[in-house]
C-alpha cells in the first residue's frame, strides 16, 4: 500500500488528528461526528489562549498538544496589497529591533503552553502583505517529528517534545526568497521526505529534504519567473502517487519519490494561493487570483494534458486566497467579497450563490455534515451541507482571524490576532 493510499484508508483514526495544512490528506475534511456548530466569545468556548506574536499558519493537533507558529516583532510591509478587500493591517507584536520566529506547542486539554522553540530570523527579512508575515506556513508532524518551515526561508525540524533535530535557511542556502507579498507554502510531508515548494521570480523550485536529517534528496529546477503561495498535494494513481503543484504557469504533477515531472495542464496566470482538492481519481483546483479561473482535471497522463484531461474550465468566479472544498459531491467556494458558490463538481456549472458578507481569506473545511466558512471579523459561518447551503448559525468571536480552522478530537479550533480559541466541551 502506498503513502498515500494508507492515508486514505485511515478513515476515523487518522481524523481524530489534524496534521498539517487542511487537515487528514490536506482536503479541509474530517470524519469526526459531534463536532459544535454553535459558540461565542463567552459560550461554548472550552478555552482561549492569548499569543504574543502574529501570524496566519492554521492550528495542527496531534495527540495532546496543538502546535502553532508565530512572528514576534515587526518586519516589512508591501503595501501594494492594500487596494485588494479584507487588508485591515493588524498591529505589530514585540520589538521593532529585531524579529523572532516560535514553534509554540499548547496543551489541547486546557490550553496552557507546554514549550516553545524560538529562532531568531536570519538575514534578510522580505517585505510581505499586510495580511500576513513570516509565520504563514502551518507546520506538519508525522506523529514522531514537526516540521516549521518560515516566509524567509528558515526551516526546523522538532521532537513532539520541543528538542531541536535540524535545521535548515533555504532562503540563504539556495536562491533569496523574493515573492510579492511574501512566502505562503507550507511543507508537504511524503513517506521520508519533506517536500517544499519555492517558486519565486528570481528562482523557482521543488525541493525535497530527508525528514530525518535535513538533507536534499532532489532538487527540481522549475521555470524562471513563477510566482505561486499554494502547498503541494500528494494523490494516489493508478501509476504511482502523485505530487500536484498549483502555480502561475499550470498545475504541474511529479513523482514524489524522484521529482520526475508527470504531467501538467491549465494556463498561465498572473499568481496561485490556492491548495488542490481530489477525490476519485478527478483534481479540482482554482488557478488565479481576484476572481480568477478553476478547472477540473482527470489525474494521469504525461506531458501537456490539457486536450485529454481536463474535464471542464471556468474563467472567472474562483475565490482570490482560499482553496476550494469538496464535500459530499458538491464543491464549495466562499471569496474574498462575501459570495458563496456551491458547484457541481461533474460539470462545473454553479449550483447556488449566497450573498454571505464578511471577506473569507481562511479556507473552508467540513465536518458531520457542515460546512465551516470563517471570515476576517472573526466569525464563523456554519452551514448545511447541500445545494442550499443553508446558514445553521454565525458565531462571533470579535477578532480579526485570517489562519483556516482546524477540527480534531471534538472541538474546533480558530487562531485570530489574540488568541487561539476552542470551540466544543
Amino acid at each position: 500500500m502506498t503513502f498515500v493510499s494508507a492515508l486514505l484508508a485511515a478513515g476515523s483514526a487518522a481524523a481524530q488528528q489534524w496534521p498539517q495544512w487542511r487537515g487528514p490528506n490536506g482536503l479541509g475534511i474530517s470524519v469526526e461526528t459531534g463536532v459544535p456548530t454553535s459558540w461565542s466569545s463567552d459560550d461554548g468556548i472550552a478555552w482561549r489562549a492569548p499569543l504574543e506574536g502574529l501570524g496566519t499558519s492554521t492550528p495542527v493537533v496531534w495527540g495532546d498538544r496543538i502546535f502553532l507558529t508565530s512572528q514576534i516583532g515587526s518586519g516589512p510591509i508591501d503595501e501594494r496589497g492594500a487596494q485588494f478587500p479584507g487588508t485591515r493591517r493588524a498591529a505589530s507584536r514585540g520589538p521593532d529591533d529585531g524579529v523572532t520566529l516560535v514553534v509554540q506547542a499548547f496543551r489541547r486539554g486546557d490550553g496552557r503552553i507546554e514549550w516553545e522553540h524560538r529562532l531568531p530570523a536570519d538575514g534578510r527579512i522580505p517585505a510581505v502583505h499586510r495580511n500576513h508575515n513570516l509565520a504563514t506556513p502551518s507546520v506538519v508532524t508525522d506523529g514522531e517529528r514537526l516540521f516549521a518551515w518560515f516566509g524567509n526561508g528558515q526551516v526546523v525540524a522538532l521532537g513532539l517534545e520541543g528538542r531541536e533535530l535540524w535545521s535548515r535557511h533555504i532562503g540563504q542556502e539556495y536562491a533569496p526568497f523574493d515573492v510579492l507579498w511574501g512566502h505562503g507554502s507550507s511543507p508537504q510531508l511524503y513517506e521520508d521526505l519533506v517536500i517544499l515548494q519555492c517558486d519565486h521570480p528570481e528562482a523557482a523550485y521543488l525541493l525535497a529534504l530527508d525528514s530525518a536529517t535535513g538533507e536534499e534528496r532532489w532538487l527540481v529546477d522549475r521555470d524562471p519567473l513563477l510566482r505561486a503561495y499554494s502547498t503541494p498535494l500528494v494523490v494516489p494513481a493508478a501509476d504511482g502517487d502523485q505530487l500536484i503543484v498549483n502555480s502561475s504557469r499550470w498545475i504541474d504533477a511529479y513523482d514524489p519519490k524522484t521529482g520526475a515531472e508527470r504531467w501538467r495542464a491549465g494556463t498561465t496566470v498572473d499568481l496561485a494561493t490556492a491548495m488542490p482538492v481530489y477525490a476519485d481519481g478527478v483534481l479540482y483546483t482554482t488557478t488565479g487570483y481576484s476572481s480568477g479561473p478553476y478547472l477540473s482535471v482527470d489525474v494521469g497522463g504525461s506531458g501537456d494534458v490539457n486536450a485529454t484531461h481536463v474535464r471542464w474550465r471556468r474563467a472567472t468566479g474562483a475565490p482570490y486566497v482560499s482553496s476550494l472544498l469538496l464535500y459530499r459531491r458538491l464543491l464549495y467556494m466562499a471569496t474574498e467579497n462575501g459570495i458563496l458558490t456551491v458547484t457541481d463538481p461533474a460539470t462545473g456549472e454553479s449550483v447556488s450563490r449566497t450573498r454571505l458578507n464578511g471577506v473569507y481569506t481562511a479556507s473552508p473545511v467540513a465536518a458531520d455534515g457542515h460546512i465551516y466558512l470563517l471570515n476576517e471579523d472573526g466569525e464563523t459561518v456554519v452551514l448545511e451541507a447541500g445545494p442550499d447551503a443553508r446558514i445553521v448559525s454565525r458565531n462571533p468571536l470579535g477578532e480579526r482571524a485570517l489562519a483556516s480552522p482546524a477540527i480534531a478530537h471534538g472541538r474546533f479550533y480558530i487562531r485570530t490576532d489574540q488568541h487561539l480559541w476552542a470551540s466544543g466541551p
